[in-house]
């Protein structure tokens, strides 16, 4: 997330001392699942709705990253999700493109147009606006897809828009370094 818009400007860590420490464990993370990743011998390819490619940009700022980082995918809109990914019409139709069903949709089309492993999406609601009764600002859907196994989860994050996409982020990284303390 290099480029920044005057009504949401980028966070400089080099000013705000939060932004810095958000920045930093953002990196942590991405540095430890690539470790694990290289460990593994896998690739991973992200799928990124809501984020727009900020996990892909926190993973390639890690040094030697192409070891183990194959491609993202920014498939922002639904037409995006069913040309790039396969996400079938009936899947967005039927729950919506912030459901679980579309995020794990999303994960298992990115592996089948990539030659990763792993894979992780990212799809929900950052606000300000575009929610609903039923799926309010913050829901945030995720997928993930790994050999012998994938998961989904649904999260609820408070803040801003800055703060809902970082947040998504972060627990995009965790809950996929979650997954290989337990499997590997």
């Amino acid at each position: 997330m290099s480029a920044s818009s005057p009504s949401h400007p980028a966070p400089n860590p080099g000013s705000d001392p939060q932004a810095a420490l958000m920045a930093d464990d953002l990196s942590c993370l991405a540095s430890a699942l690539g470790e694990r990743l290289a460990a593994a011998g896998l690739a991973l390819v992200t799928a990124e709705s809501c984020t727009g490619g900020w996990i892909s940009k926190v993973l390639t700022d890690i040094p030697g990253s192409s070891a183990w980082f194959e491609r993202g995918f920014i498939t922002y809109s639904n037409a995006a999700k069913l040309e790039l990914l396969g996400v079938a019409a009936p899947t967005l139709a039927n729950h919506g493109a912030v459901s679980e069903p579309v995020a794990r949709a999303m994960a298992a089309g990115a592996l089948a147009h990539s030659q990763a492993q792993v894979a992780l999406a990212v799809t929900g609601i950052a606000g300000p606006s575009g929610g609903s009764a039923d799926k309010p600002v913050g829901l945030v859907c995720f997928g993930w897809a790994w050999p012998g196994g994938a998961a989904s989860a649904t999260q609820q994050f408070a803040g801003d828009r800055e703060q809902v996409r970082h947040q998504a982020v972060a627990v995009a990284l965790q809950r996929l370094l979650v997954v290989f303390a337990d499997d590997r």
